[in-house]
């Protein structure tokens, strides 16, 4: 006995707005941001998958006498491009499933 799913215009419109949300996610993980520390003597280019893609370092920060504030900086970076990356990448999701009633484990 083959069991029957209901394929009405509900279930078809269903599967257009789970197929818009995976694009929807997919384009959320490939979105790339630039972040500055520092006062713009670093840069730090990060996706949204939090994979620093590139760091660049003013010359005029790079210190051999002062690696600790270099380090300093470059940390402060990195995790204010991490937290960008989560804080974007939650309020699109509630975007992208508001519309996804019953779509539990999704978040």
């Amino acid at each position: 006995m083959k069991a029957r799913v209901p394929q009405g215009p509900s279930m078809n419109a269903m599967l257009k707005q789970a197929q818009k949300m995976q694009e929807d996610m997919a384009a959320l993980q490939a979105r790339e941001y630039e972040i500055s520390a520092g006062g713009g003597a670093v840069k730090i280019k990060i996706n949204g998958k939090k994979e620093i893609l590139s760091i660049d370092i003013a010359p005029e920060v790079v210190d051999p006498e002062d690696v600790e504030t270099l380090s300093d900086i470059l940390t402060a970076g990195i995790n204010e491009a991490i937290r960008r990356v989560e804080e974007t990448s939650q309020r699109e999701m509630e975007k992208i499933t508001s519309g996804m009633p019953g779509m539990p484990g999704l978040l």
